[in-house]
């Protein structure tokens, strides 16, 4: 695990958080919702997912560079505002 995080480095989390925050506004504008709090359900999600695949042992990511990490986050992002989406129970 340590060999991803020296692997991610700094420059990929801020990717991570600007594209989990990006897709988070997107939904968060689509729904109709506050896309401040979707962008930073987003961001949270995004940065989080490449650390819980590599405690997972999915190790490829590092190896996959900034652009294969950027889609994970964006794919993570977008699973988990739609969780809250659907979870919220308004609308």
């Amino acid at each position: 695990m340590e060999s991803f995080f020296e692997g991610v480095g700094i420059v990929a989390l801020i990717v991570l958080a600007l594209v989990g925050a990006g897709v988070g506004a997107l939904g968060g504008k689509l729904t109709g919702r506050s896309a401040a709090t979707y962008a930073l359900i987003g961001a949270v999600a995004a940065v989080a997912a490449p650390f819980a695949l590599a405690a997972l042992g999915v190790t490829v990511l590092a190896a996959g560079g900034v652009l294969l990490v950027a889609v994970v986050g964006a794919v993570a992002a977008a699973v988990v505002v739609a969780l809250v989406r659907a979870l919220s129970g308004r609308g």
